[in-house]
């Protein structure tokens, strides 16, 4: 649980070797590059003229198609230039033709009521012309007043498609509504165009499903096309000036070794530097495999600053804690971990998702230990007397649970203000956490014994550490008294805010009792109809099982994530971590994953 310390490492070499550094360079990967000038702002692109961003759009195109053709692997065949040319091509055609396709099947809905006609023009009528209205029935009676020539085409349960025969245009006051405008063509040809335009479509798939066979070595290119356009970048960055160049970055200050090791093979100078106060490193966290799905929730959220701390083993067990409060059923438990068997090889091809399904595993494990101690199973009790014997909580006993909820709140923030109070230890404003920590214990014991003058005198010292010590500001003068009072007071606004946050982590109760209600209800609907209808009623029963506690499942399984991040994520950082910083990007080349089929 920890954030690595970082040294700036600045590299300087002759300029003519700076390509083949810079190559070396990404092939180390252990460098976060500091520009040191202004880059180019237009898109690199390769001696054949694509770019990444090109390549990934194509790469995208094919990898979305259901169907995928056998893999070509040698790349005697393969010119990437016109592979990604004819493959974009297709999907700008795709998409254009979908809008057009898009546009017909709406303009076809508007014109079919009207059915099918061609306008026959000025002289087919006369002099006379056709103009089409779109009227709600309760208006129809404003039309036969107006003593225009009109017939209803069409009428639904809404409107009624009126075709008035006049030579000019009425007047708006003549029609309740505003002409429809049908347009010239007649919905058979639209309906024509409309066929014209799936057939190609279809075309369009069928060649799309032949392209894919380029999809394993488009992979291969993309990390190679990736790599050289961020070394294009970086090199836009260095410092350049008499024949030399710098290249500067941020490195873990346990890896200079192996930096140093570099610059000698290389010929490069190497100069090694501390932080300066002003200026804010990137943030590399380490933490171990088996506990580095917290940090991958860390970074989906709130990189946290490289002066603050890691919060990401605290937010992996307080998670799984919650989520396992919000589902409250072993059976559930079980469910979700023959999902998580279901996922486990795939998750295992890249390294978050093997840090994902340590924590997958980890909520199924938790959730089952709560699951029996609440006793149960899928809204059942226990199926045998060994586990009634394990039940030691009730989840309908209201008053246990809330104040099971609190304690666990209480519990959270007391660790929120006391990592807090040790980060800041031997500045003033670890005192002031230390002093919120004073006002929890003092209100929980308030709330649970009643008041006592001990206990007031605890909360009393808290405040007062509060007022006194949430301010940094020096100074003997009046002025700086001043607004060390003014931040003392406003420090103590958070009292209201502190109880709040204890007072939200009441939604485990609320969710997890939800949640065992829904079950309950499931099973007793389920019961009900089986006695109402002999023998179809069984089938019925079944059903009504399957198809409410799979939707309960998901509604449990969903609000165990939104509001257990939610209680980590705000009331959690609210109390302990208040910087943000930004996560340590190597300069690397990147892994090539050749695509499988």
């Amino acid at each position: 649980m920890s954030i690595r310390r970082l040294l700036k490492a600045s590299l300087v070499g002759m300029l003519q070797e700076k390509a083949s550094a810079l190559d070396a360079l990404q092939s180390l990967g252990l460098l976060h590059i500091i520009p040191l000038a202004s880059g180019p702002q237009t898109e690199w692109v390769d001696d054949s003229g694509v770019s990444p961003e090109r390549l990934r759009l194509a790469l995208h195109y094919l990898a979305c198609c259901p169907n995928k053709r056998r893999q070509v692997t040698e790349t005697d065949r393969f010119d990437l230039a016109a592979v990604v040319h004819v493959v974009l091509d297709k999907r700008h055609r795709r998409m254009r033709l979908e809008e057009q396709r898009d546009a017909l099947v709406k303009r076809i809905n508007d014109l079919r009521p009207w059915g099918s006609f061609e306008l026959p023009g000025e002289e087919g009528l006369y002099g006379q012309r056709l103009w089409f209205y779109l009227v709600p029935n309760y208006r129809m009676k404003e039309v036969e007043r107006n003593g225009l020539a009109w017939s209803a085409v069409y009428r639904d349960n809404r409107h009624t498609y009126v075709a008035v025969i006049a030579k000019e245009e009425p007047r708006p006051n003549q029609m309740p509504v505003p002409r429809t405008h049908t347009g010239s063509i007649p919905l058979a040809t639209l309906e024509r165009q409309l066929h014209d335009i799936e057939i190609e479509l279809e075309l369009l798939d069928g060649e799309r499903e032949a392209d894919t066979r380029w999809l394993y070595l488009l992979q291969r290119s993309l990390a190679g096309n990736a790599d050289a356009a961020e070394r294009a970048e970086v090199s836009a960055s260095t410092l350049e000036r008499d024949g030399v160049f710098a290249v500067q970055g941020w490195i873990d200050a346990g890896k200079t070794r192996e930096l140093s090791g570099f610059a000698e093979r290389q010929g490069l100078a190497l100069l090694l530097s501390e932080p300066q106060a002003d200026e804010l490193p990137p943030t590399l966290l380490e933490n171990p495999a088996t506990l580095a799905g917290g940090e991958e929730v860390v970074r989906f959220y709130q990189m946290p600053g490289y002066h603050a701390w890691d919060p990401s083993r605290v937010v992996f067990f307080s998670f799984a804690t919650f989520f396992a409060l919000i589902l409250s059923d072993a059976g559930y438990a079980l469910l979700l971990g023959a999902v998580m068997l279901f996922y486990w090889r795939r998750m295992e091809e890249t390294s978050t998702g093997q840090r994902l399904r340590v924590l997958g595993a980890t909520l199924t494990l938790f959730s089952l230990v709560y699951g029996v101690l609440v006793g149960s199973y899928f809204g059942a009790g226990p199926p045998m007397a060994a586990l009634e014997a394990v039940q030691l909580l009730d989840v309908n006993d209201f008053n246990s649970m809330m104040n099971l909820s609190i304690f666990i709140g209480a519990g959270h923030l007391l660790l929120a203000n006391g990592i807090n109070a040790w980060r800041l230890r031997g500045r003033l404003p670890a005192f002031a956490s230390a002093g919120w920590m004073l006002v929890i214990l003092a209100a929980l014991v308030l709330w649970q014994r009643g008041q006592s003058p001990g206990i007031l005198i605890l909360g009393a010292l808290g405040l007062l550490l509060v007022f006194a010590c949430s301010s940094e500001r020096r100074g003997t003068d009046l002025r700086s008294w001043l607004l060390r009072a003014m931040d003392g007071l406003l420090a103590l606004t958070g009292l209201s805010s502190m109880f709040g946050d204890v007072l939200s982590y009441l939604r485990l109760f609320a969710l997890g009792l939800a949640s065992a209600s829904l079950a309950l209800t499931f099973n007793q609907l389920a019961q009900d109809v089986a006695a109402a209808l002999p023998g179809m009623g069984v089938l019925l029963e079944v059903l009504i099982l399957v198809v409410g506690h799979l939707l309960n499942f998901v509604l449990a399984v969903v609000s165990g994530v939104i509001h257990g991040l939610r209680l980590n994520l705000i009331e959690f950082y609210n109390w302990s971590l208040s910087d943000e910083g930004y996560a340590f990007q190597p300069f690397a080349k990147r892994e090539v994953n050749p695509w499988t089929t």
